[in-house]
Protein backbone atom coordinates (compact mmCIF):
# COMPACT_ATOMS: atom_id res chain seq x y z
CA UNK A 1 0.00 0.00 0.00
CA UNK A 2 1.37 3.41 -0.97
CA UNK A 3 1.45 5.99 1.77
CA UNK A 4 1.06 9.58 0.68
CA UNK A 5 3.77 11.89 2.00
CA UNK A 6 2.77 14.28 4.73
CA UNK A 7 2.68 17.92 3.77
CA UNK A 8 4.05 20.98 5.46
CA UNK A 9 2.56 24.44 5.31
CA UNK A 10 4.12 26.64 2.63
CA UNK A 11 3.75 29.64 4.94
CA UNK A 12 6.31 28.09 7.25
CA UNK A 13 8.73 26.43 4.87
CA UNK A 14 11.82 27.96 3.37
CA UNK A 15 14.97 26.17 2.24
CA UNK A 16 16.72 26.59 5.59
CA UNK A 17 13.75 24.89 7.24
CA UNK A 18 14.17 21.93 4.90
CA UNK A 19 17.92 21.70 5.46
CA UNK A 20 17.69 22.08 9.22
CA UNK A 21 20.54 22.16 11.70
CA UNK A 22 21.79 18.60 11.14
CA UNK A 23 22.92 16.57 8.15
CA UNK A 24 19.47 15.21 7.43
CA UNK A 25 16.29 17.16 6.95
CA UNK A 26 13.69 17.36 9.74
CA UNK A 27 11.15 17.26 6.88
CA UNK A 28 12.47 14.15 5.13
CA UNK A 29 9.62 12.28 3.44
CA UNK A 30 7.25 15.25 3.59
CA UNK A 31 5.66 17.21 0.77
CA UNK A 32 6.53 20.90 0.71
CA UNK A 33 4.86 23.48 -1.49
CA UNK A 34 5.87 26.77 -3.04
CA UNK A 35 9.29 27.01 -1.46
CA UNK A 36 10.86 30.26 -2.76
CA UNK A 37 14.33 30.69 -4.19
CA UNK A 38 16.48 31.68 -7.15
CA UNK A 39 17.94 29.18 -9.59
CA UNK A 40 21.74 29.30 -9.26
CA UNK A 41 22.74 26.43 -11.56
CA UNK A 42 21.30 23.76 -13.84
CA UNK A 43 22.71 20.29 -14.43
CA UNK A 44 21.66 19.52 -18.00
CA UNK A 45 23.48 16.22 -18.57
CA UNK A 46 23.69 12.71 -17.17
CA UNK A 47 21.12 10.68 -15.28
CA UNK A 48 21.03 13.00 -12.27
CA UNK A 49 19.77 16.20 -13.81
CA UNK A 50 18.14 19.04 -11.99
CA UNK A 51 18.82 22.48 -10.64
CA UNK A 52 20.02 24.23 -7.54
CA UNK A 53 17.89 26.88 -5.92
CA UNK A 54 18.93 29.25 -3.14
CA UNK A 55 16.96 31.51 -0.84
CA UNK A 56 17.85 35.18 -1.20
CA UNK A 57 16.41 35.89 2.27
CA UNK A 58 18.59 33.74 4.53
CA UNK A 59 18.08 33.26 8.22
CA UNK A 60 20.81 34.18 10.70
CA UNK A 61 21.77 30.63 11.62
CA UNK A 62 25.13 29.58 10.08
CA UNK A 63 24.22 25.91 10.57
CA UNK A 64 21.30 25.96 8.13
CA UNK A 65 22.00 25.87 4.42
CA UNK A 66 20.06 28.21 2.16
CA UNK A 67 20.51 26.08 -0.97
CA UNK A 68 19.09 22.77 -2.19
CA UNK A 69 19.22 20.53 -5.25
CA UNK A 70 15.99 19.76 -7.08
CA UNK A 71 16.30 16.36 -8.76
CA UNK A 72 14.61 15.87 -12.15
CA UNK A 73 16.07 12.48 -13.16
CA UNK A 74 17.03 12.21 -16.83
CA UNK A 75 14.93 15.25 -17.81
CA UNK A 76 16.62 18.62 -18.22
CA UNK A 77 14.55 21.26 -16.45
CA UNK A 78 13.38 24.16 -18.60
CA UNK A 79 14.87 26.79 -16.36
CA UNK A 80 17.57 29.42 -16.54
CA UNK A 81 20.02 30.68 -13.97
CA UNK A 82 18.48 33.74 -12.33
CA UNK A 83 14.91 32.50 -12.47
CA UNK A 84 12.99 33.19 -9.26
CA UNK A 85 10.85 30.13 -8.61
CA UNK A 86 8.38 28.56 -6.24
CA UNK A 87 9.18 24.86 -5.94
CA UNK A 88 7.01 22.06 -4.61
CA UNK A 89 8.16 18.50 -4.04
CA UNK A 90 9.02 15.72 -1.63
CA UNK A 91 12.00 16.17 0.69
CA UNK A 92 14.40 13.24 0.31
CA UNK A 93 17.82 12.17 1.52
CA UNK A 94 20.00 10.68 -1.20
CA UNK A 95 23.02 8.60 -0.20
CA UNK A 96 25.63 8.43 -3.00
CA UNK A 97 26.66 4.82 -3.46
CA UNK A 98 23.75 3.66 -1.27
CA UNK A 99 23.19 3.97 2.47
CA UNK A 100 25.61 1.12 3.20
CA UNK A 101 28.53 2.94 1.59
CA UNK A 102 28.89 5.05 4.73
CA UNK A 103 28.86 8.40 2.95
CA UNK A 104 26.90 11.48 3.84
CA UNK A 105 23.51 12.18 2.33
CA UNK A 106 22.35 14.98 0.06
CA UNK A 107 19.11 16.68 1.05
CA UNK A 108 17.10 17.29 -2.09
CA UNK A 109 13.62 17.77 -3.52
CA UNK A 110 12.17 15.05 -5.75
CA UNK A 111 8.99 14.69 -7.82
CA UNK A 112 9.13 18.44 -8.08
CA UNK A 113 6.99 21.02 -9.82
CA UNK A 114 7.67 24.72 -10.01
CA UNK A 115 6.49 28.05 -11.28
CA UNK A 116 8.72 30.86 -12.51
CA UNK A 117 7.90 34.21 -10.98
CA UNK A 118 10.56 36.31 -12.73
CA UNK A 119 13.79 35.92 -14.69
CA UNK A 120 17.21 37.54 -14.83
CA UNK A 121 17.51 38.01 -11.08
CA UNK A 122 20.86 38.58 -9.41
CA UNK A 123 22.34 35.54 -7.69
CA UNK A 124 23.16 35.48 -4.00
CA UNK A 125 26.80 36.13 -3.25
CA UNK A 126 28.96 33.02 -3.09
CA UNK A 127 30.33 32.02 0.30
CA UNK A 128 34.11 32.35 0.24
CA UNK A 129 36.01 29.18 1.14
CA UNK A 130 39.40 30.13 2.58
CA UNK A 131 41.67 29.59 5.56
CA UNK A 132 39.54 31.88 7.71
CA UNK A 133 36.21 30.22 6.95
CA UNK A 134 37.31 26.57 7.12
CA UNK A 135 38.08 25.26 10.62
CA UNK A 136 41.30 23.33 11.20
CA UNK A 137 39.47 20.52 12.98
CA UNK A 138 38.04 18.18 10.38
CA UNK A 139 35.04 16.42 11.91
CA UNK A 140 33.19 15.88 15.18
CA UNK A 141 33.22 12.44 16.76
CA UNK A 142 30.22 10.26 16.09
CA UNK A 143 27.17 10.19 18.32
CA UNK A 144 27.68 7.12 20.53
CA UNK A 145 24.00 6.22 20.40
CA UNK A 146 23.72 6.27 16.60
CA UNK A 147 27.31 5.59 15.59
CA UNK A 148 27.49 8.48 13.13
CA UNK A 149 27.45 12.27 12.98
CA UNK A 150 24.08 12.71 11.27
CA UNK A 151 22.17 13.53 14.41
CA UNK A 152 24.66 16.08 15.70
CA UNK A 153 23.81 19.75 15.34
CA UNK A 154 26.17 21.32 12.83
CA UNK A 155 28.96 23.44 14.24
CA UNK A 156 30.42 25.11 11.14
CA UNK A 157 32.78 27.33 13.11
CA UNK A 158 34.47 24.33 14.73
CA UNK A 159 34.59 21.53 12.11
CA UNK A 160 35.39 21.58 8.41
CA UNK A 161 32.87 18.87 7.51
CA UNK A 162 30.19 20.80 9.37
CA UNK A 163 31.14 23.96 7.49
CA UNK A 164 30.78 22.20 4.15
CA UNK A 165 27.51 20.55 5.15
CA UNK A 166 26.10 23.90 6.29
CA UNK A 167 26.74 25.13 2.74
CA UNK A 168 25.26 22.12 0.92
CA UNK A 169 23.55 23.35 -2.25
CA UNK A 170 24.67 26.95 -1.75
CA UNK A 171 26.93 28.99 -3.98
CA UNK A 172 30.53 28.85 -2.77
CA UNK A 173 33.75 30.20 -4.24
CA UNK A 174 37.51 29.77 -4.09
CA UNK A 175 39.97 32.31 -5.40
CA UNK A 176 43.39 31.65 -6.91
CA UNK A 177 43.08 28.06 -5.79
CA UNK A 178 46.15 25.79 -5.99
CA UNK A 179 45.51 22.46 -7.72
CA UNK A 180 46.30 19.55 -5.39
CA UNK A 181 44.87 16.70 -7.48
CA UNK A 182 45.40 16.58 -11.24
CA UNK A 183 42.53 16.54 -13.74
CA UNK A 184 41.04 13.06 -13.99
CA UNK A 185 39.49 11.26 -16.94
CA UNK A 186 36.12 12.30 -15.49
CA UNK A 187 37.01 15.98 -15.92
CA UNK A 188 37.40 16.75 -12.25
CA UNK A 189 40.29 18.12 -10.22
CA UNK A 190 41.07 19.00 -6.62
CA UNK A 191 42.07 22.34 -5.15
CA UNK A 192 42.80 23.60 -1.69
CA UNK A 193 41.17 26.63 -0.15
CA UNK A 194 44.01 26.79 2.40
CA UNK A 195 47.12 27.61 0.33
CA UNK A 196 49.53 27.48 3.28
CA UNK A 197 48.37 24.26 4.90
CA UNK A 198 50.66 21.18 4.66
CA UNK A 199 51.97 22.06 1.22
CA UNK A 200 54.44 19.73 -0.51
CA UNK A 201 57.57 20.97 -2.20
CA UNK A 202 55.86 20.58 -5.60
CA UNK A 203 52.56 22.23 -4.75
CA UNK A 204 50.27 19.52 -3.36
CA UNK A 205 49.04 19.02 0.17
CA UNK A 206 50.59 16.30 2.31
CA UNK A 207 48.49 13.73 4.16
CA UNK A 208 50.73 12.84 7.08
CA UNK A 209 48.35 12.16 9.96
CA UNK A 210 44.90 10.68 10.51
CA UNK A 211 44.22 13.75 12.62
CA UNK A 212 44.65 16.16 9.72
CA UNK A 213 43.12 15.13 6.38
CA UNK A 214 43.71 18.65 5.01
CA UNK A 215 40.28 20.23 5.50
CA UNK A 216 40.73 22.82 2.75
CA UNK A 217 40.56 20.20 -0.02
CA UNK A 218 37.53 20.46 -2.31
CA UNK A 219 36.82 18.90 -5.69
CA UNK A 220 35.91 20.96 -8.76
CA UNK A 221 33.69 19.84 -11.63
CA UNK A 222 32.08 22.03 -14.28
CA UNK A 223 28.51 22.72 -15.33
CA UNK A 224 29.72 24.87 -18.22
CA UNK A 225 29.31 23.02 -21.55
CA UNK A 226 32.71 21.66 -22.56
CA UNK A 227 32.26 22.99 -26.11
CA UNK A 228 31.90 26.46 -24.63
CA UNK A 229 34.66 26.12 -22.03
CA UNK A 230 36.92 23.04 -22.16
CA UNK A 231 37.71 21.70 -18.72
CA UNK A 232 41.27 22.64 -17.74
CA UNK A 233 43.91 19.91 -17.93
CA UNK A 234 45.81 20.67 -14.76
CA UNK A 235 48.68 19.13 -12.81
CA UNK A 236 49.39 19.41 -9.12
CA UNK A 237 50.90 22.80 -8.39
CA UNK A 238 48.96 24.58 -11.12
CA UNK A 239 46.40 27.19 -10.12
CA UNK A 240 42.84 28.12 -10.97
CA UNK A 241 43.41 31.87 -11.07
CA UNK A 242 40.59 34.21 -10.33
CA UNK A 243 37.26 32.93 -9.05
CA UNK A 244 35.85 29.43 -9.28
CA UNK A 245 32.26 29.36 -8.04
CA UNK A 246 29.11 27.28 -8.08
CA UNK A 247 26.82 25.28 -5.81
CA UNK A 248 28.45 22.92 -3.32
CA UNK A 249 27.55 19.30 -4.06
CA UNK A 250 28.63 15.94 -2.64
CA UNK A 251 29.44 12.75 -4.53
CA UNK A 252 30.56 9.19 -3.85
CA UNK A 253 33.97 9.62 -5.46
CA UNK A 254 35.36 12.33 -3.29
CA UNK A 255 32.97 14.15 -1.04
CA UNK A 256 32.28 17.87 -1.34
CA UNK A 257 32.52 19.29 -4.83
CA UNK A 258 32.03 22.70 -6.42
CA UNK A 259 29.77 22.35 -9.46
CA UNK A 260 31.34 25.29 -11.19
CA UNK A 261 29.28 27.80 -13.11
CA UNK A 262 32.30 30.09 -13.06
CA UNK A 263 35.71 28.54 -13.62
CA UNK A 264 39.04 30.17 -12.92
CA UNK A 265 41.70 30.39 -15.59
CA UNK A 266 44.38 27.71 -15.54
CA UNK A 267 47.77 29.06 -14.53
CA UNK A 268 50.24 26.41 -15.69
CA UNK A 269 53.16 26.24 -13.27
CA UNK A 270 55.09 23.92 -15.63
CA UNK A 271 55.54 21.01 -13.25
CA UNK A 272 58.44 18.84 -14.42
CA UNK A 273 58.87 15.09 -14.18
CA UNK A 274 61.81 14.26 -11.97
CA UNK A 275 64.97 12.36 -12.85
CA UNK A 276 67.11 10.66 -10.24
CA UNK A 277 70.89 10.37 -10.40
CA UNK A 278 72.78 7.37 -11.72
CA UNK A 279 74.11 4.94 -9.11
CA UNK A 280 77.88 4.91 -8.67
CA UNK A 281 79.94 1.81 -9.39
CA UNK A 282 79.95 0.73 -5.75
CA UNK A 283 76.25 1.45 -5.19
CA UNK A 284 73.44 -1.04 -5.78
CA UNK A 285 70.28 0.68 -7.02
CA UNK A 286 67.01 -1.05 -6.10
CA UNK A 287 63.72 0.41 -7.33
CA UNK A 288 60.03 -0.34 -6.90
CA UNK A 289 57.33 0.50 -9.44
CA UNK A 290 53.62 -0.31 -9.58
CA UNK A 291 53.01 -0.65 -13.32
CA UNK A 292 49.20 -0.74 -12.94
CA UNK A 293 47.73 -3.84 -14.57
CA UNK A 294 50.38 -4.33 -17.24
CA UNK A 295 49.72 -7.08 -19.78
CA UNK A 296 50.38 -7.74 -23.49
CA UNK A 297 46.95 -6.20 -24.13
CA UNK A 298 48.21 -2.90 -22.72
CA UNK A 299 48.90 -0.37 -25.50
CA UNK A 300 52.51 -0.31 -26.66
CA UNK A 301 52.68 3.37 -25.76
CA UNK A 302 52.44 2.51 -22.07
CA UNK A 303 55.23 -0.07 -22.34
CA UNK A 304 57.34 2.58 -24.04
CA UNK A 305 56.63 5.15 -21.32
CA UNK A 306 57.39 2.71 -18.52
CA UNK A 307 60.61 1.72 -20.27
CA UNK A 308 61.68 5.33 -20.81
CA UNK A 309 61.02 6.07 -17.13
CA UNK A 310 63.13 3.12 -15.99
CA UNK A 311 65.98 4.03 -18.32
CA UNK A 312 66.00 7.81 -17.99
CA UNK A 313 64.02 8.99 -14.95
CA UNK A 314 65.24 6.13 -12.73
CA UNK A 315 68.68 5.94 -14.38
CA UNK A 316 68.59 2.18 -15.00
CA UNK A 317 68.27 0.58 -11.55
CA UNK A 318 70.11 -2.68 -10.95
CA UNK A 319 67.04 -4.38 -9.47
CA UNK A 320 63.40 -3.42 -9.95
CA UNK A 321 60.54 -4.82 -7.88
CA UNK A 322 57.45 -4.61 -10.08
CA UNK A 323 53.87 -4.69 -8.85
CA UNK A 324 50.70 -5.37 -10.87
CA UNK A 325 52.29 -7.47 -13.62
CA UNK A 326 49.37 -9.32 -15.21
CA UNK A 327 49.41 -12.67 -16.96
CA UNK A 328 49.95 -13.20 -20.67
CA UNK A 329 46.39 -12.40 -21.73
CA UNK A 330 45.56 -9.80 -19.11
CA UNK A 331 41.97 -9.65 -17.82
CA UNK A 332 40.77 -12.59 -19.93
CA UNK A 333 39.65 -15.03 -17.27
CA UNK A 334 40.59 -18.40 -18.77
CA UNK A 335 43.11 -20.01 -16.42
CA UNK A 336 46.28 -18.55 -17.96
CA UNK A 337 48.77 -17.59 -15.23
CA UNK A 338 52.14 -17.22 -17.01
CA UNK A 339 53.50 -13.67 -17.37
CA UNK A 340 56.51 -14.32 -19.60
CA UNK A 341 54.94 -12.48 -22.53
CA UNK A 342 54.23 -9.44 -20.35
CA UNK A 343 57.77 -9.28 -19.01
CA UNK A 344 59.32 -9.98 -22.41
CA UNK A 345 57.41 -7.07 -23.91
CA UNK A 346 58.52 -4.76 -21.10
CA UNK A 347 62.19 -5.76 -21.18
CA UNK A 348 62.27 -5.40 -24.97
CA UNK A 349 60.87 -1.90 -24.66
CA UNK A 350 63.60 -1.10 -22.10
CA UNK A 351 66.33 -2.22 -24.50
CA UNK A 352 64.69 -0.18 -27.28
CA UNK A 353 64.81 2.85 -24.97
CA UNK A 354 68.55 2.40 -24.52
CA UNK A 355 68.44 0.54 -21.22
CA UNK A 356 70.02 -2.68 -19.98
CA UNK A 357 68.96 -6.14 -21.10
CA UNK A 358 67.10 -6.94 -17.91
CA UNK A 359 66.37 -10.52 -16.93
CA UNK A 360 63.45 -11.40 -14.71
CA UNK A 361 62.39 -13.73 -11.96
CA UNK A 362 58.85 -14.30 -10.69
CA UNK A 363 56.48 -17.04 -9.57
CA UNK A 364 53.18 -17.72 -11.31
CA UNK A 365 50.29 -17.46 -8.82
CA UNK A 366 47.43 -19.89 -8.63
CA UNK A 367 44.60 -18.78 -10.88
CA UNK A 368 42.42 -16.00 -9.40
CA UNK A 369 43.91 -16.34 -5.90
CA UNK A 370 45.88 -13.12 -5.58
CA UNK A 371 43.21 -10.45 -6.01
CA UNK A 372 43.25 -7.64 -8.51
CA UNK A 373 41.36 -7.54 -11.79
CA UNK A 374 39.50 -10.85 -12.33
CA UNK A 375 41.47 -13.02 -14.76
CA UNK A 376 44.49 -10.72 -14.60
CA UNK A 377 46.47 -12.72 -12.04
CA UNK A 378 48.59 -9.75 -10.99
CA UNK A 379 51.84 -10.67 -9.33
CA UNK A 380 55.20 -9.35 -8.22
CA UNK A 381 58.28 -9.71 -10.37
CA UNK A 382 61.97 -8.82 -10.26
CA UNK A 383 63.90 -7.27 -13.11
CA UNK A 384 67.66 -7.27 -12.70
CA UNK A 385 70.62 -6.15 -14.77
CA UNK A 386 72.98 -9.15 -15.12
CA UNK A 387 75.84 -6.80 -16.01
CA UNK A 388 75.69 -5.37 -12.50
CA UNK A 389 74.07 -7.95 -10.24
CA UNK A 390 73.46 -11.68 -10.29
CA UNK A 391 70.44 -13.63 -9.14
CA UNK A 392 71.01 -16.58 -6.85
CA UNK A 393 68.69 -19.24 -8.24
CA UNK A 394 67.65 -21.82 -5.67
CA UNK A 395 65.11 -24.38 -6.88
CA UNK A 396 61.87 -25.10 -5.06
CA UNK A 397 59.92 -21.87 -5.20
CA UNK A 398 56.32 -22.12 -6.39
CA UNK A 399 52.90 -20.62 -5.70
CA UNK A 400 52.19 -22.68 -2.58
CA UNK A 401 55.56 -23.59 -1.02
CA UNK A 402 56.70 -21.15 1.70
CA UNK A 403 60.25 -19.89 1.47
CA UNK A 404 62.37 -20.57 4.56
CA UNK A 405 65.53 -19.00 5.96
CA UNK A 406 68.49 -21.37 6.01
CA UNK A 407 71.62 -20.79 8.07
CA UNK A 408 74.71 -21.86 6.18
CA UNK A 409 78.16 -21.36 7.69
CA UNK A 410 77.09 -18.39 9.79
CA UNK A 411 75.35 -16.73 6.85
CA UNK A 412 71.72 -16.57 5.83
CA UNK A 413 70.40 -18.06 2.63
CA UNK A 414 67.00 -19.15 1.34
CA UNK A 415 65.34 -22.50 0.85
CA UNK A 416 64.15 -21.22 -2.54
CA UNK A 417 64.96 -18.17 -4.63
CA UNK A 418 62.66 -16.78 -5.81
CA UNK A 419 60.23 -17.83 -3.11
CA UNK A 420 56.97 -16.65 -1.55
CA UNK A 421 56.43 -15.80 2.10
CA UNK A 422 53.84 -18.03 3.82
CA UNK A 423 51.51 -18.27 0.81
CA UNK A 424 48.99 -20.40 2.72
CA UNK A 425 48.72 -17.92 5.60
CA UNK A 426 45.27 -16.31 5.69
CA UNK A 427 47.00 -12.93 5.79
CA UNK A 428 47.47 -13.35 2.04
CA UNK A 429 43.92 -14.43 1.18
CA UNK A 430 42.93 -12.82 -2.12
CA UNK A 431 46.14 -10.79 -1.99
CA UNK A 432 49.59 -10.87 -3.51
CA UNK A 433 52.10 -13.05 -1.71
CA UNK A 434 55.49 -11.37 -1.12
CA UNK A 435 58.24 -12.44 -3.51
CA UNK A 436 61.70 -12.94 -2.01
CA UNK A 437 64.83 -13.02 -4.11
CA UNK A 438 68.48 -13.52 -3.20
CA UNK A 439 70.90 -11.44 -5.25
CA UNK A 440 74.65 -11.00 -5.25
CA UNK A 441 76.35 -7.64 -5.74
CA UNK A 442 80.13 -7.48 -5.80
CA UNK A 443 80.23 -10.84 -4.06
CA UNK A 444 77.84 -9.87 -1.24
CA UNK A 445 74.36 -11.36 -0.83
CA UNK A 446 71.34 -9.02 -0.89
CA UNK A 447 67.82 -10.15 0.02
CA UNK A 448 64.98 -8.25 -1.62
CA UNK A 449 61.36 -8.72 -0.56
CA UNK A 450 58.81 -7.39 -3.07
CA UNK A 451 55.32 -6.61 -1.76
CA UNK A 452 51.87 -5.59 -2.88
CA UNK A 453 49.56 -5.63 0.13
CA UNK A 454 45.76 -5.60 0.13
CA UNK A 455 44.00 -2.43 -0.90
CA UNK A 456 41.89 -0.06 1.18
CA UNK A 457 38.68 -1.31 -0.42
CA UNK A 458 35.82 -1.31 2.09
CA UNK A 459 37.26 1.43 4.29
CA UNK A 460 35.06 4.40 5.10
CA UNK A 461 36.04 7.66 3.40
CA UNK A 462 37.59 10.63 5.15
CA UNK A 463 34.32 12.49 4.61
CA UNK A 464 32.15 9.61 5.86
CA UNK A 465 29.22 10.21 8.16
CA UNK A 466 31.01 7.79 10.48
CA UNK A 467 33.73 9.64 12.34
CA UNK A 468 36.41 8.68 12.82
CA UNK A 469 36.01 6.50 9.72
CA UNK A 470 36.54 2.77 10.11
CA UNK A 471 39.45 1.10 8.30
CA UNK A 472 38.54 -2.62 8.23
CA UNK A 473 41.03 -3.38 5.46
CA UNK A 474 43.80 -2.40 7.86
CA UNK A 475 43.42 -5.64 9.81
CA UNK A 476 44.72 -7.70 6.91
CA UNK A 477 47.61 -5.34 6.20
CA UNK A 478 48.72 -5.52 9.83
CA UNK A 479 48.72 -9.31 9.55
CA UNK A 480 50.72 -9.05 6.33
CA UNK A 481 53.16 -6.68 7.99
CA UNK A 482 53.69 -9.08 10.86
CA UNK A 483 54.39 -11.92 8.43
CA UNK A 484 57.05 -9.92 6.55
CA UNK A 485 58.50 -8.57 9.80
CA UNK A 486 58.78 -12.13 11.11
CA UNK A 487 60.55 -13.27 7.96
CA UNK A 488 63.07 -10.43 8.19
CA UNK A 489 63.68 -11.30 11.84
CA UNK A 490 64.44 -14.88 10.77
CA UNK A 491 66.99 -13.59 8.25
CA UNK A 492 68.61 -11.41 10.89
CA UNK A 493 68.60 -14.21 13.43
CA UNK A 494 70.56 -16.32 10.95
CA UNK A 495 72.87 -13.40 10.12
CA UNK A 496 72.57 -10.11 12.06
CA UNK A 497 74.51 -8.38 9.28
CA UNK A 498 72.20 -9.56 6.48
CA UNK A 499 71.41 -6.87 3.95
CA UNK A 500 67.66 -6.76 3.34
CA UNK A 501 65.52 -4.44 1.23
CA UNK A 502 61.74 -4.60 1.63
CA UNK A 503 59.97 -2.73 -1.14
CA UNK A 504 56.64 -2.30 -2.86
CA UNK A 505 53.12 -0.98 -2.77
CA UNK A 506 52.11 -1.53 0.84
CA UNK A 507 48.83 0.38 0.41
CA UNK A 508 49.32 2.16 3.71
CA UNK A 509 50.91 5.19 5.29
CA UNK A 510 54.14 5.63 7.20
CA UNK A 511 52.10 6.54 10.29
CA UNK A 512 49.76 3.53 9.99
CA UNK A 513 49.57 0.52 12.32
CA UNK A 514 50.68 -1.68 9.40
CA UNK A 515 53.97 0.17 8.96
CA UNK A 516 54.51 0.19 12.71
CA UNK A 517 54.05 -3.59 12.67
CA UNK A 518 56.43 -3.98 9.74
CA UNK A 519 59.22 -2.07 11.50
CA UNK A 520 58.55 -3.59 14.95
CA UNK A 521 61.75 -4.33 16.82
CA UNK A 522 63.59 -1.75 14.67
CA UNK A 523 64.56 -4.49 12.24
CA UNK A 524 63.70 -2.22 9.30
CA UNK A 525 63.91 1.50 8.61
CA UNK A 526 61.12 3.01 6.52
CA UNK A 527 63.13 5.28 4.26
CA UNK A 528 60.28 7.67 3.55
CA UNK A 529 60.77 8.96 7.09
CA UNK A 530 64.32 9.99 6.22
CA UNK A 531 63.07 12.51 3.66
CA UNK A 532 62.04 16.08 4.44
CA UNK A 533 58.38 16.08 5.45
CA UNK A 534 57.19 17.88 2.32
CA UNK A 535 58.74 15.19 0.08
CA UNK A 536 57.10 12.16 1.70
CA UNK A 537 54.62 11.10 -0.95
CA UNK A 538 54.34 9.15 -4.19
CA UNK A 539 50.60 8.88 -4.73
CA UNK A 540 47.76 11.40 -4.90
CA UNK A 541 44.21 10.50 -3.91
CA UNK A 542 41.31 12.92 -3.55
CA UNK A 543 43.71 15.84 -3.54
CA UNK A 544 45.94 14.39 -0.83
CA UNK A 545 49.59 13.62 -1.57
CA UNK A 546 50.44 10.49 0.40
CA UNK A 547 52.76 7.51 0.72
CA UNK A 548 51.56 4.03 -0.24
CA UNK A 549 54.78 2.72 -1.78
CA UNK A 550 57.67 2.13 0.59
CA UNK A 551 61.27 1.02 0.65
CA UNK A 552 62.76 -0.25 3.90
CA UNK A 553 66.25 -1.45 4.74
CA UNK A 554 67.73 -3.63 7.47
CA UNK A 555 69.94 -2.05 10.11
CA UNK A 556 73.26 -3.16 8.57
CA UNK A 557 72.55 -0.98 5.53
CA UNK A 558 73.57 2.42 6.83
CA UNK A 559 74.82 4.07 3.64
CA UNK A 560 71.60 4.61 1.74
CA UNK A 561 70.36 7.28 -0.64
CA UNK A 562 66.60 7.20 -1.16
CA UNK A 563 64.53 9.06 -3.73
CA UNK A 564 60.85 9.09 -4.69
CA UNK A 565 60.87 10.01 -8.36
CA UNK A 566 57.79 12.10 -9.12
CA UNK A 567 56.76 11.28 -12.70
CA UNK A 568 53.13 10.14 -12.49
CA UNK A 569 50.96 10.82 -9.47
CA UNK A 570 50.88 14.61 -9.77
CA UNK A 571 50.16 14.65 -13.50
CA UNK A 572 46.96 14.43 -15.53
CA UNK A 573 48.90 12.36 -18.07
CA UNK A 574 50.14 9.23 -16.29
CA UNK A 575 51.81 5.97 -17.24
CA UNK A 576 50.78 4.66 -13.79
CA UNK A 577 48.98 6.17 -10.82
CA UNK A 578 52.05 5.53 -8.64
CA UNK A 579 55.43 7.22 -8.61
CA UNK A 580 58.41 4.84 -8.57
CA UNK A 581 61.13 5.09 -5.97
CA UNK A 582 64.74 3.99 -5.76
CA UNK A 583 67.31 3.40 -3.06
CA UNK A 584 71.04 3.34 -3.69
CA UNK A 585 72.93 1.27 -1.13
CA UNK A 586 76.49 0.32 -0.37
CA UNK A 587 76.41 -3.24 1.03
Amino acid sequence: MLVAPQSASADEIRIHDIQGKTRTSPLAGKQVTEVPGTVTAVRAFGSSRGFWVQDTRPDRDPATSEGIFVYTGSTTPALAVGDAVLVSGIVAEYYPGGANAGLQSITQLTKATWTVQSSGNALPAAFRLNASSIPNRYAPEADVEHGNIEGLELNPRSYALDRYESLEGMRVAVRNAPVTGATSEHKELWVTAEPRHNRTERGGVLYHSYRDPNPGRVKVASLIPYAERPFPVANVGDQLSGTTAGPLDYDNFGGYEIQATELGQLADKALKRETTRKQRADELAVATYNVENLSPKTPQAKFDRLAAALVHNLAGPDIVALEEVQDDNGPTNDGVVSADATLKKLTEAIVAAGGPAYQWRQIDPRDDQDGGQPGGNIRLAFLYNPERVSFTDIAGGDATTPVKVVKDGGKATLSASPGRIAPADEAWNNSRKPLVGQFSFRGKPIFVVANHWNSKGGDQGLDSRFQPPARPSETQRVAQAKAVNGFVKELLAADPRADVVVAGDLNDYAFSPALHALTEGKVLTDLVNTLPLDERYGYVFNGNSQTLDHMLTSRHLRKVDYDIVHINAEFADQASDHDPSVVRIKP
